[in-house]
């Protein structure tokens, strides 16, 4: 099928040619059609399977079809999660909507808010927002909700994660009823379906790819070492394969940092980027690594999603995500459109229980090996049978016997005769006061 077959306007043909797209992806060739047939949508599709172009295309051509002559209210509202997801999509519509007379504007925290309120009293067809300046806006009636035709939530489960529920419910209280809805999400979880029947009116489910799938194009290893020797080996790793782009992940934005220092001490140049960094500095960071002037980028998983970075090569878990399937979202930054990447992780043996979590996810093993000079001091069996629930019972049991008897001790020694110190406490100051 071609990106003409689905029904989209030539304006946006000529624009996806220049962009030097010829077939639509899976998710767009399911999507494109619904959205412009006006159905709500409830659609599950990984990173890099170009999901972003399924919802912004269709209401692109839609808008250009009904577009008010004179004036414009905001009448698409897009809600993402981070302001790197919120900045790509804005990029994306610009860049779609070239041949079109349609505007749009990009709103979020970390910077001063003149210019998007600037640019929104100007009139914008499309507004792309993180939850918190767009409530932040709406409350000093900087902007208005009550003509939004169409709504997505992109990365609706992260913005879950992130604990954006009582926002994304504050934004849905100030839209009109009648509207389109999109909802987009890497799974299709309890919280995401219950969210969905909220405000989704008789959705179509579209699911591009099998749920929690990694792109098979993706060599994922295992390194199995210990905690203290993991930057000596990224760094190993890095320098001795020559790697010019690295995507780099760590649990903590402490960690970040930390590891960014050890690299460039090493002469290696990096970069962090985390919740910590302004704005201004995480933009920095982002387009000195897409220009390959920074070699490394290290990240926390702010930067798991959204991020368009075209062919990256190497994805390296310096931690383990300890939810499994913030690890496909992570590898997910590699591998894209078609292309091959490599997804390495070093596991300590007190991340053990966090890669076979993510091994039952993806239901394979990884391949995990050692490195001469690198290998852990202790190394828990790969195939170490989980214990029964008989077992866990037993050590249940005796860890509360184990309680039970310590409990008890103070009482043994009262029945000897002797007292607690609150006892002798309160027989001194009896004396004290007979004094």
């Amino acid at each position: 099928m071609t990106f003409k077959e689905l029904g989209l306007s030539d304006n946006l043909l000529k624009a996806i040619a220049e962009k030097g797209y010829t077939k639509p992806s899976t998710i767009q060739e399911k999507a494109i059609p619904l959205v412009l047939k006006g159905k709500d949508l409830l659609a599950s599709a990984q990173t890099g399977t170009g999901k972003t172009a399924g919802f912004t295309l269709p209401i692109l051509q839609l808008l250009a079809e009904t577009r008010h002559p004179k004036y414009r209210p905001i009448r698409a509202l897009i809600l993402t999660p981070t302001r790197e997801l919120a900045a790509q999509i804005y990029d994306n519509i610009r860049e779609y909507s070239k041949h079109l007379d349609i505007r749009t504007t990009v709103i979020f925290g970390g910077v001063k808010p003149k210019k998007q309120i600037d640019s929104i009293r100007r009139g914008i067809d499309i507004l792309v927002a993180t939850p918190g300046r767009l409530i932040d806006l709406e409350s000093q009636n900087k902007l208005s909700l009550n003509r939004v035709d169409y709504l997505v939530l992109d990365e609706a489960d992260r913005m879950l994660d992130m604990g954006f529920q009582r926002d994304i419910n504050k934004i849905l209280a100030l839209l009109p009823k009648k509207r389109q809805n999109l909802l987009f999400s890497a799974t299709f979880s309890k919280e995401i379906k219950k969210l969905a029947n909220g405000f989704l009116h008789h959705p179509v489910m579209v699911e591009a790819e099998p749920e929690n799938s990694t792109v098979e194009k993706i060599i994922q290893k295992a390194y199995r070492t210990d905690k203290s020797k993991k930057t000596a080996l990224i760094i190993k790793l890095i320098s001795d394969g020559n790697w010019q782009q690295v995507l780099v992940f760590t649990r903590t934005k402490h960690g970040a940092n930390r590891l960014c220092k050890k690299m460039i001490s090493k002469g290696i140049k990096a970069a962090a980027i985390h919740g910590n960094k302004s704005q201004a500095a995480r933009t920095k960071a982002l387009a000195g690594f897409k220009d390959s002037t920074v070699r490394v980028l290290v990240a926390t998983d702010i930067a798991a999603r959204g991020l368009d970075i075209p062919l990256l090569p190497h994805v390296i878990n310096y931690e383990l995500p300890n939810i499994a399937e913030d690890y496909v979202h992570r590898i997910g930054r590699t591998g894209r459109a078609g292309a091959n990447g490599e997804a390495i992780s070093l596991v300590s043996s007190d991340e053990v229980a966090y890669l076979k979590a993510i091994e039952k996810l993806l239901k394979q093993k990884l391949i995990s090996t050692v490195i001469e000079g690198y290998e852990p001091s202790e190394i828990t069996p790969d195939n170490e049978k989980p214990k029964t629930k008989e077992q866990k019972l037993d050590e249940q049991r005796q860890r509360q016997q184990r309680r039970k008897n310590r409990l008890a001790k103070p009482n043994a020694k009262k029945e000897k005769g002797q007292y607690s110190k609150s006892n002798k406490s309160r027989n001194r100051n009896k004396s004290h006061k007979k004094r």
